[in-house]
């Protein structure tokens, strides 16, 4: 027997032929009802009666209880199938369906089997040019272009600080005030000896008339007699070390040896600008967390709404049992890199800003406003620690626009649980 003649099923009978009347009488007898007279065919020939007890339409039909496959007809021109790839099946039978390589039927090769579904690499559940996406990166990039302002001005004044802070401890002052009946040309004389004789001290001088009148004159206008004013008059020491200068010493001998003279150090004007830049940093710290609170904020409802046009996909994936940190990691990723883009903008913006500044300051195109703040801060330029900030600010905000994203989405996740 060839493997055409196993394939091919038998042939089967065909079916009796039954006529109109034939079929009245095979329905009265399945009801039940004897047929007493027999029916005549229109050639006057009597059929034979069909017994009650045999129906022959009555048909039942019920599903077997544990099916067997049918069996597959392949055509003649198929080629024949080897035993042992067809699983060790009998010769003369028929392999099921399933247990037949895709292959055979197809032509090709038979598909490798794959492993779990995952996105295409660089491919991600949320949408990368959404409207929410795009708002988001503008608003990144315009809180990290005011907080780089503020960190940037931050540190202008903490450095214009410092520089005058060290400035005023540098130096101290000794006044001699007029007395009656005393000149006080010799007593200035005396300080200064004093003062030039004190370790510690670089260099003394006098301050003349003309330049107390100088430092009267915003107060008091120009044109300014001060020799019928008591005004005192000034000694500047300039000191070579704060740190080991002997103005204990120098204030001891000068109120012993001159009369009317008190040596001031500056510790009050020092402990002022102290202050002052504890106040400035506190003022700007709190400004640059004001602005990444509302960042922050707004990331939370991007990231929200980004879950609600993505909501099917996210429940889908959570139910068929995605782990959450996979879900939260495809948001972690988009979110960082809008943060980076939104960063990266607002970061060159202030250093541009700050560029522009020192420039206009530099070359004598600025206003007033511009050379009173230049006298105060010494230009605008931040130099590389306030560069080095707005780098900082720039990663901190990518790194606080993905971490937020990442525990809002794993808060949402835990919610559906």
């Amino acid at each position: 027997m060839t493997a055409d003649d196993r394939l091919e099923p038998p042939p089967l009978d065909p079916p009796p032929s039954f006529g109109p009347r034939r079929m009245r009488a095979s329905l009265s007898s399945s009801l039940g009802r004897p047929t007493a007279a027999r029916d005549l065919d229109g050639a006057g020939r009597r059929e034979p009666t069909i017994a009650p007890s045999a129906p022959e339409v009555t048909v039942s039909v019920a599903a077997p209880a544990s099916p067997e496959p049918a069996p597959e007809v392949l055509p003649r021109d198929a080629p024949a199938v080897n035993a042992a790839a067809s699983g060790g099946a009998p010769s003369g039978g028929h392999r099921p369906a399933a247990a037949r390589p895709s292959a055979a039927r197809a032509g090709g090769r038979a598909p490798k089997p794959k492993g779990p579904a995952r996105p295409p690499p660089g491919k991600t559940i949320v949408p990368p040019q959404a409207v929410a996406g795009r708002a988001l990166v503008s608003v990144v990039a315009i809180m990290c272009f005011l907080a780089a302002l503020a960190v940037g001005v931050l540190t202008l004044v903490v450095a214009a600080a410092q520089d005058w802070q060290l400035d005023v401890s540098r130096e101290a002052t000794i006044q001699v005030k007029p007395i009656d009946g005393q000149a006080i040309e010799p007593r200035l004389a005396k300080a200064l000896d004093i003062a030039r004789a004190t370790r510690g001290v670089r260099s003394a001088r006098l301050v003349d008339e003309r330049e107390s009148a100088a430092l009267l004159e915003p107060w008091l206008g120009r044109g300014l007699d001060l020799s019928s004013l008591p005004i005192p008059r000034l000694v500047v020491v300039d000191l070579a070390d704060p740190a080991t200068a002997d103005l204990t010493g120098l204030r001891l001998r000068i109120a012993a040896e001159v009369a009317g003279a008190a040596v001031d150090d500056h510790a009050v004007w020092a402990a002022r600008l102290r202050t002052m830049a504890g106040a400035m940093v506190v003022v700007g710290v709190g400004v640059v967390g004001l602005m990444l609170a509302a960042m922050v904020l707004s990331v939370v409802f991007a990231t929200r709404a980004a879950m609600a046009g993505n909501r099917e996909v996210i429940e889908v994936l959570h139910f068929v049992g995605a782990e959450d940190r996979f879900i939260a990691r495809q948001f972690q990723r988009h979110f960082l890199l809008l943060g980076l883009r939104g960063g990266a903008i607002g970061g060159s913006a202030a250093a541009a800003a700050f560029l522009i500044a020192d420039f206009a300051t530099r070359s004598g195109r600025a206003d007033g406003l511009a050379d009173q703040a230049q006298a105060l801060f010494g230009g605008f330029s931040v130099g590389l620690a306030g560069y080095a900030a707005v780098i900082g600010l720039v990663a901190v905000v990518a790194a606080l626009t993905a971490i937020t994203s990442r525990a809002t989405v794993l808060g949402h996740l835990g919610r559906l649980d």
